[in-house]
């Protein structure tokens, strides 16, 4: 591991989603003040960096990842002047901002594109991939074609995603400098890393039928962050189609590429076909095998892993992953347990560390989502009402974008009516309710947070699986020349676990233990090795 790399692994990220995160001016939308105004509550969690959805003006087809532009603080959230307060109030509290960059796709009413689609001989035509006819049959992320007819021109252009954004051409050396320049601009007001929305996207190749990973994604990355005025950024890339090779090639410490990057093999566990709303049978074995894998890849590799299960394209992970009822507290320590104390940079997602379960709704005015919005106008495979809304409920991205529950007052604390409506088990989940249980799962966090920033272990330490044979559970360690911590998680059902080993308990989830004997459900407990 490089010095640059521990840096990165002493980094504990919480990410804001902005809209839905505190409304300070009773809109019913959340902004940038509502930010400032909870930066403590961040901060005493032990974070020391944020990671902050899109905030740039956008019509919000997709919820800020469809930019207008990329300089600019969306009218809902702000202005630039906040935006400025909000980072200084940051790095008063020793936190870092990592932004959201969107780099595959801007708005359709980006100026670009608006002066791209009036004529076949515009400056800006190239900026965007214009044709007579569709290339082939790629389909949209949310459905249907991913090249629409425009009248004005009768050609195609090309979205991955919504039809409201159109695909950038980063075969266009001006679009490369005007992202360059984005980076550079936003890098100059003090921002020390960036979220890179589905950035192995930027580079496709047509010919044999690649979306993303095409044969310059590597020169257009370098072009972003492998520059003197960059390295010094913690850039995570969201790209869900790299493989084994691909990330050793983005994430190597001596490639100047990418810091780390979102690897999602566990979190589309129980999606079949890769489809969020098609829902199979899975065990959380199923989830510790995945994490296991790309554990020992990681480190055999000298890589920066991730280490999250929520964030805002996710459903929340005591839902999908264990028991959001009678073992909530938990399933969402245990969790957190689970993912937290391997090797890599934990990512929370707001809620979650309150133990936020999925909301549930069969009322389709309660979702905003495309994607989601979509798939029930589609019906794809006909279902009745009911397994139809038990999908959506399933895998919604609408799940984790519900507003933040402060409280049990109407709209959960959050201002006026919300932009979406609230999450409706908020008089039951709150963070003025969790802050003051017995049972707090934020209480938790902080002292799982604190044992993983105060000892090397847990930071620069080695992994090793130890769960060997058994089922149900997954124990692990860390360790260095001079520690060893033991990780023991358990999933649904009691299990025994017997381990002859001399240590002590250092954090449980269910009260004082010792390592050999009977676990309960979604029991968890951290130990140290005596000398």
């Amino acid at each position: 591991m490089t010095e640059r790399q521990l840096e990165h692994l002493k980094l504990v990220v919480y990410q804001v989603y902005p809209r839905s995160f505190k409304d300070s001016n009773g809109d019913g939308i959340g902004d940038l003040n509502g930010i400032i105004e909870k930066l403590d509550y961040i901060k005493d969690l032990g974070v020391n960096a944020i990671w902050l959805s899109p905030c740039y003006k956008s019509p919000n087809e997709d919820n800020g990842y469809d930019i207008s532009d990329y300089r600019d603080i969306m009218d809902e959230f702000g202005t630039l002047d906040d935006w400025k307060r909000m980072i200084a109030e940051m790095h008063k509290r020793g936190m870092k901002l990592i932004m959201d960059f969107v780099a595959n796709h801007t708005s359709a009413e980006h100026m670009w594109f608006q002066e791209s689609r009036k004529s076949k001989d515009n400056p800006y035509r190239d900026y965007y991939y214009w044709v007579d006819e569709p290339l082939n049959d790629w389909q949209s992320v949310f459905g249907g074609s991913a090249w629409q007819y425009d009248e004005t021109t009768n050609q195609y252009y090309l979205h991955s995603y919504a039809v409201g954004q159109p695909d950038l051409n980063w075969e266009n050396p001006k679009v490369q400098k005007e992202m360059v320049d984005v980076i550079d601009y936003w890098v100059n007001l003090g921002v020390d890393g960036f979220r890179c929305d589905v950035l192995d996207q930027i580079s496709k190749d047509f010919e044999n039928d690649l979306n993303a990973n095409g044969p310059r994604l590597h020169e257009f990355i370098k072009m972003l962050f492998g520059r003197p005025e960059t390295e010094h950024l913690f850039v995570i890339g969201e790209c869900w189609g790299a493989k084994e090779n691909n990330i050793k090639l983005l994430t190597g410490a001596d490639r100047r590429e990418l810091s780390t990057l979102f690897q999602f093999d566990h979190i589309v566990v129980g999606y079949g076909d890769g489809n969020r709303f098609n829902p199979v049978p899975f065990t959380l074995d199923d989830v510790s095998d995945k994490l296991i894998k790309w554990q020992d890849f990681m480190q055999d590799n000298d890589l920066v892993a991730t280490l999250f299960f929520e964030n805002h394209d996710q459903p929340r992970c005591v839902s999908k992953f264990a028991n959001d009822t009678d073992k909530r507290y938990e399933s969402a320590t245990m969790m957190a347990t689970m993912s937290f104390l391997q090797k890599g940079v934990p990512f929370i997602y707001q809620g979650q560390e309150i133990g936020t379960a999925n909301p549930y709704s069969e009322n389709i005015d309660d979702y905003d989502d495309i994607e989601t919005v979509n798939y029930y106008k589609m019906n794809p495979k006909n279902l009745d009402e009911e397994q139809l809304f038990q999908n959506m409920n399933y895998g919604t991205r609408d799940a984790s974008r519900r507003p933040m529950a402060w409280d049990n007052t109407e709209n959960s604390g959050f201002g006026g009516k919300p932009w979406i409506p609230v999450y409706n088990r908020y008089k039951e989940i709150n963070v003025e309710l969790d802050l003051k249980a017995k049972k707090s799962v934020y209480r938790y966090f902080q002292k799982l947070i604190s044992l993983r920033l105060e000892n090397d272990a847990f930071i620069s330490g080695k992994y090793e699986n130890i769960t060997g044979d058994r089922k149900g559970i997954y124990v692990y360690k860390r360790y260095t020349e001079t520690d060893c911590y033991i990780v023991v998680c358990n999933f649904e059902n009691e299990t025994e676990l017997d381990i002859s080993t001399n240590c002590s308990l250092v954090l449980s989830n269910c009260g004082n233990r010792v390592i050999n004997g009977t676990y309960v459900p979604y029991e968890c407990a951290v130990y140290k090795l005596n000398a």
